[in-house]
């Protein structure tokens, strides 16, 4: 794992006056202050990956379409444990039952009953993954909807890039005092969440995008879906996973003291 704890900071300072404060949107103080930002990051390499697959039937007969979707998931559960998935990240959904309709001369025509489940599991290892795909034909009553990498111990990860940041905010703060000579007074407030400032600049949030393992076939392309339905022991063989970034923004007021 590597680490790069960035000290990006200088948002603004601000020598307060009462009617700028009344102004924003999250509370600021009237008084002098300092406004800084802390961000840690942590680059990790997965070591859980999630994978959903969708079943789906449209028949005249809705007896007939749920027998083939349970019996489409009763092989994916069993290769499921086949592949050692996870036993408590197994789930399954409720079986979704709704009429199937398609438009003809600008009409809507019946086409059936759509019965439909989703199944997802977590695997430990890729080769797990590639294992459970080579078990699979894709159709378009069993489609792979995604595979998502994760890190098991994020919570955790979190937790410690949290304390990084905010103990980043003060050595920003004691920074940015220093360099405009005054003296750095107490903490405000803190918060993981930016403000976004009347003075014309906005901060916002800062989400962490969820990471998604990429198919390579030749150059690398883009996330990992499913255009049409194909063999799934083809997709098997391109599963690639890369580290996944994570990261923690603190934002902190300083009053200056006078």
């Amino acid at each position: 794992m590597k680490t790069n704890t960035l000290g990006r900071w200088v948002i603004a300072v601000l020598l307060a006056v009462p009617a700028f404060a009344s102004a924003q949107v999250n509370s600021l103080p009237s008084q002098p202050h300092l406004l800084v930002k802390g961000e840690a990051q942590r680059e990790v390499l997965p070591d859980r990956f999630g994978l959903k697959i969708t079943l789906s039937a449209v028949d005249a007969d809705p007896g007939a379409a749920r027998k083939r979707v349970q019996a489409n998931a009763a092989s994916v559960l069993a290769a499921f444990k086949q592949q050692h998935a996870l036993a408590d990240s197994v789930q399954a959904t409720t079986l979704s039952i709704q009429p199937e309709q398609r438009y003809e001369d600008n009409k809507q025509v019946f086409s059936g009953t759509r019965v439909q489940r989703t199944l997802s599991a977590d695997f430990v290892t890729l080769d797990d993954v590639r294992g459970l795909l080579g078990k699979l034909s894709t159709s378009e009553e069993l489609q792979v909807s995604g595979v998502t990498p994760h890190y098991s111990g994020e919570t955790a990860l979190r937790a410690e890039l949290k304390r990084q940041a905010a103990e980043q905010t003060r050595t920003s703060a004691q920074a940015l005092a220093k360099a405009y000579g005054v003296r750095l007074g107490g903490l405000y407030t803190i918060s993981e969440v930016a403000p976004n400032f009347a003075y014309g600049i906005q901060a916002g949030r800062w989400p962490s995008e969820p990471a998604t393992l990429q198919l390579v076939s030749g150059a690398a392309g883009p996330g990992f879906h499913f255009a049409e339905p194909r063999a799934a022991d083809r997709v098997a063989e391109s599963l690639e996973a890369g580290s996944l970034t994570l990261s923690e923004n603190v934002y902190a007021v300083f009053l200056i003291a006078q």
